[in-house]
């Protein structure tokens, strides 16, 4: 499963404060790929919760 964050993130944290384990924010949020197939259910629910709907889950 891939998980991107697309520019118009506003690194406004609520993906990291979900899921932390995936998500970190720096200028935007980036993602830890290696951690996404362990939390697919958090990553799921953080895109989700995205205000700009920055999460892309393909």
């Amino acid at each position: 499963m891939a998980v991107t964050v697309n520019d118009s993130c506003i690194a406004c944290g609520a993906c990291e404060s979900i899921c932390s384990e995936v998500f970190s924010i720096e200028d935007k949020a980036v993602v830890n790929a290696a951690a996404v197939a362990d939390n697919i259910d958090s990553v799921k629910e953080a895109a989700d919760a995205c205000p700009v709907g920055a999460i892309e889950v393909e």
